[in-house]
């Protein structure tokens, strides 16, 4: 027989787990600001090794609108400009020799809504995750009757279950909130 306190506990890392994936998630989009997490994604061949780009490079944000990638050794500037255009981050590099500068435009109010309404397709998909974590913990927990877990036990855990519930949930509208007035203002 499971012990509550375990049900509640597995229950709790996927709570977390969704609520971490949802946070990556939204770092990856893009909000009109440089942020150098947009070029996590990116993997560059170095001497035949698909290779991250902050691996290879040292990538700065100088100023709100510029990314700059500054390559460790010169011959990776044109990998790592072909690696850029290659991605979908929707960027030109731009190359003079030395570094590599990625200029972040401003975005158009219609290029903003996308962004907030893919963020809030972001924010649904983990609360669903955590949604479900909750109702595969209540479901063990009824089992867990048939095997001989006291009924009042069973209800305080559900409703302990419940309360992680309510504040995972409540914890992915303030990411969701804070991403979409990070995209929203100008």
């Amino acid at each position: 027989m499971l012990e509550p306190k375990q049900i509640k506990s597995d229950a709790e890392e996927l709570m977390q787990a969704a609520v971490l994936f949802l946070d990556d998630a939204l770092a990856h989009i893009r909000a009109g600001k440089a942020s150098v997490r947009i070029l996590d994604p990116i993997k560059v061949d170095y001497y035949g090794a698909a290779t991250p780009l902050s691996n290879v490079s040292t990538i700065t944000t100088p100023d709100a609108r510029t990314i700059q990638i500054q390559p460790w050794e010169k011959n990776m500037l044109s990998v790592i400009e072909r690696a850029l255009i290659n991605s979908n981050i929707g960027l030109a590099p731009n190359n003079n020799g030395e570094v590599i500068r990625l200029i972040i435009p401003p975005l158009t109010e219609e290029r903003r809504r996308e962004l907030a309404k893919q963020c809030k397709g972001e924010a649904e998909n983990a609360k669903v995750s955590v949604r479900n974590a909750r109702r595969d913990a209540i479901d063990t927990l009824k089992k867990q009757i048939k095997e001989g877990l006291p009924e009042d036990a069973e209800k305080d855990a559900e409703d302990e279950v419940q309360k992680l519930h309510d504040k995972y949930i409540k914890q992915i509208d303030e990411i969701y909130a804070k991403k979409e007035k990070e995209i929203m203002t100008v």
